[in-house]
């Protein structure tokens, strides 16, 4: 059975404008490419020809994964307001043990970007902090060896 793929609605509408764009505009190019390069030299020993192919079949494996994303998609609960555990969806700031704060949103692994604080509940980090409370200690694996982060605050 497939794993659910959490998603916030705005990250599933972006999914799906993202499919409808490579499965109706994209397609649509990249078979006007192919009938070009048909035309210019045939399907022997055209680089065109290849080059379109190659483009078709990334195209079509992006449609096939958005597919399967959205097939398999569950929203994330974004309400606003308090939380007492850790889950996908929540805010979360916890302290290193040096004292450095840090800020995370836990996202399921499709919105994962890591630049912006968006951390996936696959992630290390984000499978040790998900269930756990304000106070709590979080235990990271992480590859230089263990890492502590206190929950701070949960929203």
């Amino acid at each position: 059975m497939p794993q659910p793929t959490y998603l916030t609605r705005e990250g599933l509408e972006k999914l799906q404008a993202e499919l409808t764009q490579l499965s109706t505009v994209r397609r649509r190019e990249i078979a006007e490419r192919f009938q070009q390069s048909r035309e210019r030299g045939g399907t022997v020993s055209n680089a065109e020809y290849e080059e379109a192919q190659n483009e078709r079949s990334f195209n079509e494996g992006r449609i096939q994964a958005l597919e399967s994303i959205i097939n398999n998609a569950v929203i994330i609960d974004d309400t606003d307001g308090q939380r007492d555990t850790v889950a996908v969806g929540a805010k979360v700031t916890v302290r290193n043990p040096q004292g450095k704060p840090a800020t995370y949103t836990i996202t399921g692994s499709a919105e994962a970007d890591p630049a912006q604080g968006k951390i996936s509940n696959v992630s290390p980090i984000g499978r040790s902090l998900l269930g756990k409370k304000v106070g709590e200690i979080a235990e990271v694996a992480a590859p230089a060896g263990k890492i502590n982060l206190e929950i701070v605050a949960i929203e």
